[in-house]
């Protein structure tokens, strides 16, 4: 058996159970950061070998082969998921102020100047911030009328 072939061996057999019980009480399944088994059996056959298939791909791309470039773009500059939004957006206050904000969100969508789901995005913070005046607002109220009993 090769020295790569026991290392899959190895690496498949080694899950982390025991014979007795598929899972220890309390832990729904694999131990936080366990991998699972083909990322364990592929780890142990590119073992020794990334820096060679790196070079190859790296020469690939230079010799035009765009999957290779491709590949070699994704890893040095990958796709944002998200960018800054430069959005006016009206203060909130007060729950009063919530109409202004959301028909601005709902303008700049239709306008072209936010995507529906960077509009959804705001319009979630907007609803936190809402909440925590509306908490706010509960609170003073609440400790009005604690004063008043006194």
């Amino acid at each position: 058996m090769s020295t790569a072939s026991r290392g899959v061996a190895d690496a498949v057999k080694n899950d982390g159970h025991t014979a007795n019980t598929r899972f220890k009480p309390g832990n729904p399944g694999r131990p936080r950061g366990a991998r699972n088994r083909s990322t364990l059996a592929l780890e142990a056959l590119l073992d020794g070998e990334a820096g060679e298939i790196t070079r190859k791909a790296i020469e690939l791309a230079k010799e035009g082969d765009i999957t290779a470039i491709r590949l070699c773009l994704d890893r040095i500059a990958p796709a944002r998921k998200d960018r800054p939004v430069v959005f006016e957006l009206p203060a909130i206050e007060t729950t009063a102020d919530l109409p202004k904000a959301t028909n601005a969100l709902l303008r700049a969508v239709a306008s072209g100047e936010l995507t529906p789901s960077e509009a959804s995005d705001i319009g979630k913070a907007v609803d936190a911030h809402v909440r925590a005046i509306e908490l706010t607002d509960v609170q003073a109220r609440l400790a009005r009328l604690e004063n008043l009993g006194k």
